[in-house]
């Protein structure tokens, strides 16, 4: 195993007792808005479609999900065929950080498309180790907004990444030059965060895929679907009341709550550290509606409120 890896999940025989099985009866019965104006479909770990007006937006999509000893021996190959499969289509690819369970797909969607690829200066550097030419490019620092056609619009909110892993972040820093393609785990630091606030069908949307942000960047908005990193319950105290407190979300979807070193069809176990239960309840105590998707699954939401 390669020392960064190994510094972040410490000794491996763990595994086995803390990567507990999906209770399917987690799952939200029901597919939603009977003709939604906003279809949202799960990709796993932090990864979303969103769809509406015609138009698909994906966020932090991550199909490959090599297994723990690959990821350990590097480099990380994106398994064209799997991402083709599962994501036939995409308009727009939003990217909020740049470790490799939120970057790594992206490019390889972006070829296959032609979607513009949208994230942090370290973000569009991965791209560009890729290969995806400049004209696929939206480079931005945050907090500028950025036309979605003429259907939608979207704006990265700066945010900071959890110290989710024995109190650290793991794999800090910038990405300043396009690193080796393909690369290895530990040359995709986490560098600039972005939150994603998206209004696409007539509803906002804000994706918060790790476990903490910066309240005053979120101050102001207001989202109707949140979808939430779950293992940031852990780690931020008081993490879904503030996250209430400053969006007033109608739903919340969780997110990033399944150990993503398993194949995207395979049964899903939970990441260490997640109380999926507790998630839920606590989201349901807000007052705010709680939906937990299987990889997949789909959920619609109607801007009428439906």
């Amino acid at each position: 195993m390669s020392s960064p890896l190994k510094r972040l999940l410490g000794p491996t025989r763990w595994l086995d007792h803390a990567l507990q099985p999906m209770d399917p009866g987690l799952y939200t019965h029901g597919s939603g808005a009977a003709n939604p104006d906003l279809h949202l479909r799960y990709l796993g770990t932090a990864g979303f479609v969103l769809t509406g007006g015609g138009r698909s937006v994906v966020l932090d999509p991550f199909i490959t999900r090599p297994d723990l000893a690959t990821t350990a021996s590097g480099p990380l190959l994106p398994d064209e065929e799997a991402i083709r499969r599962v994501l036939p289509r995409a308009d727009d690819v939003l990217i909020g950080h740049s470790h490799h369970d939120h970057v790594l797909d992206g490019p390889s969607l972006c070829r296959q498309t032609g979607a513009r690829f949208i994230g942090s200066p370290d973000a569009c550097n991965v791209a560009r180790a890729a290969g995806l030419p400049e004209r696929q490019l939206v480079e931005t620092q945050g907090r500028q907004e950025i036309p979605l056609g003429e259907v939608g619009r979207c704006r990265g909110i700066p945010s900071r990444h959890g110290r989710v892993y024995f109190g650290r972040v793991s794999l800090p820093g910038s990405i300043p030059s396009p690193p080796a393609w393909p690369p290895r785990f530990s040359d995709l630091r986490h560098g600039l965060v972005l939150n994603w606030w998206v209004e696409l069908g007539g509803l906002r949307v804000v994706h918060i895929d790790s476990a903490d942000f910066i309240e005053e960047e979120l101050s102001g908005l207001q989202a109707d679907v949140l979808c939430l990193c779950a293992i940031g319950r852990a780690w931020r105290p008081g993490y879904v009341a503030a996250a209430v407190r400053l969006l007033k979300p109608r739903a919340i979807v969780a997110c990033h709550w399944d150990w993503f070193f398993t194949p995207y069809d395979a049964p899903p176990r939970l990441l260490p550290g997640v109380d999926l239960p507790g998630f839920v309840a606590e989201i349901e105590a807000q007052g705010v509606q709680a939906v937990v998707l299987p990889l997949d699954g789909g959920y619609g939401f109607s801007a009428a409120g439906g």
